[in-house]
């Protein structure tokens, strides 16, 4: 029984210690370092698009489909947002989780003032990467200026709340 104590508390001291050890080793470019989001896709008429375009900006991705209802409620409130919000520092992207040419088809009907990015298969394997451990269509992804997720959000988005998250954002945002 002492020599099992004994044991567990030799091994509880070695990952302490290994712990400390890398904290205190560690450079301070490791320990800022925050994942970049990497997104390369391509628009409807197939140009390709890197997020890096829109750097500096406050971004919401919205990963959307032409057959998901709730995606469709949201894309005219998500246009209003972009015209109010642009001179803010705000914009929407969205990622179609289907083929171009459906996308092109509701494009041609519909309105749109922010860019619309081709995912497929990628962009449904991109959302997880994200955070959409559910797989929810639609999921809204927020962007600070400085490239760090700041809110994941499965299912419909309201304007209301889409509001409330960007608020502190924005405000931010005018501070600097």
């Amino acid at each position: 029984m002492k020599q099992n104590l004994m044991i567990l508390l030799a091994a509880l001291l070695a990952l302490t210690g290994g712990i400390m050890l890398q904290k205190f080793t560690a450079s301070p470019a490791q320990l800022q370092a925050k994942p970049r989001l990497d997104i390369k896709l391509p628009d409807v008429k197939g140009k390709m698009r890197d997020i890096n375009e829109w750097r500096g900006k406050i971004l919401i991705i919205n990963f959307w489909a032409t057959w998901c209802p709730p995606c469709l409620k949201e894309i005219p409130e998500f246009v209003k947002l972009q015209t109010e919000l642009t001179s803010k520092n705000v914009q929407f992207i969205g990622i179609a989780i289907e083929e171009q040419e459906p996308v092109a088809e509701f494009l041609a009907s519909h309105s749109v003032n922010y860019p619309m990015l081709i995912g497929g298969d990628a962009g449904i394997a991109l959302s997880q990467q994200l955070g959409n451990i559910v797989g929810a269509v639609p999921f809204t992804v927020i962007v600070n200026p400085t490239g760090q997720i700041v809110h994941r959000h499965p299912g419909e988005l309201s304007k209301n709340r889409l509001l409330e998250l960007l608020s502190p954002l924005i405000d931010q945002a005018q501070t600097h």
